[in-house]
Formats: C-alpha cells, structure tokens, sequence
C-alpha cells in the first residue's frame, strides 16, 4: 500500500459528496456530524453552478467556465456563473470551518470531492462548441489546471481547518470517454476514444501530483481496464450492482493487493422497510466471503458509504444513510466476524 493510502482511514463510514437542500450549515452538520470520515457537502439543488461540472469548473485556473446554452463552455474571462460558483464554496468552506471551531473539532481527517478530468473533458466545451475530449492537447490542459486547482483547494481546507484531507475524483464518464461515446457536435464528427492507457496516464499525472490520498469514484459500474493501470489510489464502488462473472475477480485482485475500497451498501433513497446495520453488514460480509478473501478485509481495506450522492434524498434519509454507513463501517472494523450468520 502507498504513503498516500496509510494516511486514508478504513473501517468508517462516509458519504459520496452531494447533499439535500440549499443549506450549507445543515448540510455540514449532518455530513460531520453523522460518519467518522467528514466530507465537504455539495448541494446541487442551489442550481447552475452548484452540480459536479459546473462545481469543478470552480477550481479550474485561468480556465473560465460559463453556462452557453444549457451546457458549460470554456470562456475568456469569469463572469456570474463563476463569480457564484465561488461564493458557494467559499461559504461552504465557512461553514465547515465554522463547524470545527464551533465544535473545538481542529484537525482529523475530511474529505473534498471533485469531478474528474476524463468526465469533466466530456462535458464542458470548447469555445467552438466541441467537447473538450475532441482535443486531446486540451484534455491535457484542463487536467493540469484542475491539478493546480485542487492542490489549491486542498491547501485552504488544511489552513481552514488543520486536518489531513482526502480527495474524491469523480468519474462517472471515464467509460464514455475511453470507449468514444461522448456525444459530438455533429454525427459527421466522431469524437475519438481516449484509450485505457492514455486516460490512465492523465490521472495518474493528476493523483501523483496531488499528493494525498485519492478515492476514485464512479456510481457505474468498475472500469477495471483503467482502473488497474493506476496506482496509488483507492476505489469508491457501488457494491450493490457488481457481476459476480466480471467484477470478483478483479476485485479481489485489488483488495489482496492491499487496495481500499469505499463500499457502495446503503441505499441512496429510502427503502421501503425499514433499514438496520447488522443486515446490511452481513451483504458486505458475505459478498467478501464470496471473494474468497478473510474477514479482516471488512476492517482493513474498506469503508462504508451511501450507494450514490444524496442530493435527491429527503433530508431524514440523508441522515440516516450516513448514520448507517458509520454503524456498519464501525461494527465490523470492531468485530470482522461479528456478521458471520452468513455463510
């Protein structure tokens, strides 16, 4: 296992980044005050600028991004998507910085979440209206103005709060984008795939020069052909929908290898019965047995999360997700086999 994942926390809960509501102090509250590894929330339902691409596009420099025409273009100067853009993680970031001070909770550990290059490329624009992914010189400016953005990003969280800092790189897109289905600006002109190895290469330059730990995530299904050709990262899967014929193996190969998986377990909407952690630890248990790995995996390589963002649950759930989450990730990082009605 690298430096980088020694530093990333098993054995805890945490949420994948999106919240309910508009309320940054409610949101931070609950995504602090609910799991053992804290996130900085995001809260889409604000509107343009406030989802994962547009969110991003914050962090960028010297790359400006607008909303054109129900989508987001590059752009030669900030103009009011920007400016609010900014002002809503900055008042997310006195938020939480509120929270630790008025908590006297300085330090530990929390977690930022950002979309990743690969999906980001393929949904922002040129200035002409092509995708970014159509230019693989710009796909390689935007990943290194990201990296800058996010070395940034993570430097205030530290000073704001004193605590070490784990970021998410979302990409839920990286399949599109290695398999050349992102949609063009015309059927006459193709987007051409970014093979496995180069969109490996991109965000390995990316996860190498961040220099934290770095959970890769994507609510779609393993892209274990990218995914294997990186090193130094963790995994953040939905473990509900894994094929057993396709995603086992490969997922085994990781964890025996000493990866870190966030497991995808509870549901990001409310079920229809009722929901408690000793049956949802004994999915995540037996799906280890099926494996073939030891129990002690439950404790040392994984943690506990939602099965997506939570911006479309009702506050309650959003709630009790998380709360699950940390009582799952905590029962079985205490006992391993304390889920072992399984077999």
């Amino acid at each position: 296992m690298s430096e980088d994942l020694r530093r990333l926390p098993t054995g805890v809960g945490t949420g994948i980044g999106s919240m309910p509501g508009t309320d940054p102090r409610e949101a931070v509250r609950i995504a602090a005050g609910e799991v053992d590894l804290p996130f900085l929330p995001e809260l889409p339902a604000r509107g343009v600028g406030a989802d994962l691409i547009g969110r991003t596009g914050t962090l960028l420099v010297d790359l400006p991004v607008d909303m054109v025409h129900r989508t987001y273009r590059l752009v030669d100067h900030p103009n009011s998507t920007t400016r609010r853009s900014r002002d809503w993680l900055r008042w997310d970031l006195d938020a939480i910085e509120e929270h630790w001070e008025t908590s006297d909770r300085r330090g530990g550990v929390v977690k930022v979440q950002a979309c990743g290059p690969l999906t980001l490329s393929a949904h922002i624009e040129l200035r002409g209206g092509h995708k970014i992914v159509k230019d693989r010189g710009a796909v390689r400016d935007v990943t290194a103005s990201l990296t800058e953005g996010l070395r940034e990003h993570v430097a205030d969280v530290r000073r704001r709060l004193g605590a070490d800092v784990v970021v998410q790189l979302d990409e839920p897109d990286a399949g599109r984008v290695i398999d050349g289905t992102v949609t063009p600006l015309t059927r006459l002109d193709p987007i051409r795939p970014i093979p496995a190895p180069e969109a490996a290469e991109l965000l390995q330059s990316m996860i190498d020069a961040l220099d934290v730990p770095v959970l890769l995530h994507s609510c779609h299904r393993p892209r274990w052909d990218l995914t294997s050709r990186l090193s130094g990262i963790a995994l953040s899967l939905d473990v509900t929908d894994l094929r057993p014929a396709v995603d086992y193996d490969p997922l085994g190969t990781f964890l025996d290898g000493g990866g870190v998986v966030a497991a995808g377990l509870v549901p990001s909407s409310e079920p229809a019965a009722p929901l408690h952690a000793e049956p949802v630890a004994r999915e995540l248990a037996a799906l280890i047995d099926r494996i073939g790995l030891p129990r002690a995996a439950l404790r040392d390589n994984l943690l506990v999360t939602p099965t997506c963002g939570l911006a479309g649950a009702t506050p309650d759930w959003a709630t009790r997700a998380l709360a699950l989450s940390s009582q799952v990730a905590s029962g079985l990082a205490a006992d391993p086999d304390f889920a072992s009605a399984v077999d």
